[in-house]
């Protein structure tokens, strides 16, 4: 029997086959943070539970940390309570925890690849929906709720019913100035925000081959916003060159074996998937979002939808309650509207190779007087890194403010939120209404389109630049 990449994953996981498709699998990685975490141990003390694995979970703060100066206390009363309530759990249940202290601390999507803790074939999970991120390598990885982050830490074990697997072939090859971040706008925008509900995606295809590490990690990591379980990639040369020499990787002797096992994790030739969908990359542009979620994108070069002219109700409905809430109006340009703030950031683009794009859009150029930019690493490793290369000094020049790392504006979950009525170009992930601030209006891109944006005041075709 043929095996999709999927199939092999899982079935390495399986402790117990339950009902049906049903089954309990093995946990390798658990991935903590200070939002989703508090309760999940409050039921481990009432329970007298230990972690069963405490080495197999790592924590980090992220979500509503301050991004700022970090010398000050957390002036969130109840953020304060959450870091310090993950730093007593941490220490208590003796998990590794990468507090504002630590050089590790960062956004928990950029800190378990980055370490070379995430690894191909993997089954890893995190209280955080974006947990797709890591399928990048070769890993089924996917967000749980608050009862599953109990059950993990208890058992290291979590109950699941198999999902259908979808797979997704990009084939062509992208333009200059069209990044991984478009063509993942551009798939959500071809099947919808519920067009992989209830599969698995595994992206293949020329194009995805000829990917970074980094760019397959912003691929993977939005597959949840098509309604996905989890997004994946077979791990190749490319996975293996990124990991080699991580801190956390397999080293000397049990790298080889390590490699060879992964190499493993592939689907067959002949594999038989449940759904497919095809993406000429050769035909996508740089993709700006114009409503309220991330299917309602387009290329820059198009204008805002008439929700008359879509064929169902339910989306002509949808189409005009977004653009009420957005301020736009049908027809519009999508080149041109401008813009109030700029946020680089997200477990989606705030990697090294996000700022570096960045970076070179604004080198020599000045952010536009009405606009306020900010970058936000994903890491205080990536900062590190950043702050090595100069890139630091390209975006304080330009009028960009540089801060720590967290997940920041993205969520509006911390002290970095838009007012009523702002427009923000953004590197997040979603753009619902009220994400980034209550009444903020969001339009998702890639780097260097936000960069650029933040330069002319306006949404602009990077690709002129």
């Amino acid at each position: 029997m043929t095996r999709t990449l999927f199939d092999r994953v899982w079935e390495a996981h399986v402790v117990r086959e339950l009902a049906g498709d049903v089954a309990l699998l093995y946990v390798d990685l658990h991935l903590v943070h200070e939002v989703t975490s508090p309760q999940a141990f409050a039921g481990l003390k009432r329970e007298k539970r230990s972690v069963r694995r405490p080495e197999l979970t790592l924590a980090t703060v992220d979500h509503n940390v301050p991004t700022g100066d970090r010398s000050l206390p957390i002036a969130d009363a109840i953020a304060a309570r959450q870091v310090d309530a993950l730093s007593t759990n941490a220490r208590e249940f003796g998990i590794e925890l990468f507090d504002l202290r630590s050089p590790d601390q960062g956004i928990v999507h950029v800190i378990g690849p980055e370490l070379g803790a995430t690894q191909p074939g993997m089954l890893i999970v995190c209280g955080d929906s974006h947990t797709s991120t890591h399928g990048a390598f070769g890993a089924f990885a996917l967000g749980i709720g608050t009862s599953e982050v109990e059950h993990v830490l208890a058992t290291q074990c979590i109950v699941l019913n198999k999902p259908r697997n979808l797979e997704a072939r990009i084939s062509g090859c992208l333009e200059p100035g069209v990044g991984a971040k478009d063509l993942i706008l551009a798939l959500i925008g071809k099947i919808g925000t519920a067009g992989a509900a209830g599969h698995v995606v595994e992206y293949t295809g020329a194009a995805v081959r000829a990917l970074s590490m980094e760019e397959r990690m912003t691929v993977c990591n939005m597959s949840i916003e098509a309604g996905a379980r989890a997004g994946m990639i077979a791990p190749d040369e490319v996975t293996f060159a990124y990991l080699e020499g991580r801190p956390r990787a397999p080293q000397e002797a049990a790298w080889t074996a390590a490699v060879e096992r992964w190499q493993t994790f592939r689907s067959d030739p002949d594999a038989r998937y449940d759904a497919q969908v095809q993406l000429d990359a050769s035909q996508v542009g740089p993709q700006v979002t114009w409503g309220t979620t991330p299917g309602m994108v387009a290329d820059i070069t198009a204008r805002v939808p008439d929700p008359a002219q879509l064929p169902a109700e339910s989306d002509r409905q949808a189409a005009a309650r977004a653009l009420e809430y957005m301020g736009l109006v049908p027809g519009t340009p999508l080149e041109g509207i401008p813009i109030d703030r700029v946020f680089l950031g997200s477990c989606t683009n705030a990697r090294i190779e996000d700022l570096r794009a960045a970076a070179s859009v604004v080198r020599g150029r000045h952010v536009a007087a009405r606009v306020r930019a900010m970058v936000v690493p994903g890491s205080q490793r990536v900062k590190a890194q950043a702050e090595r290369e100069g890139l630091d000094r390209v975006f304080r020049e330009a009028g960009f403010e540089w801060r720590n790392a967290g997940c920041s504006m993205c969520l509006g979950m911390n002290a970095d939120v838009l007012g009523a009525g702002e427009r923000c170009a953004a590197t997040s992930n979603r753009n619902f209404e009220g994400r980034q601030g209550r009444g903020g209006r969001t339009h998702l891109m890639s780097p260097a389109m936000a960069a650029a944006a933040a330069i002319e005041g306006r949404l602009v075709d990077v690709r002129g630049w």
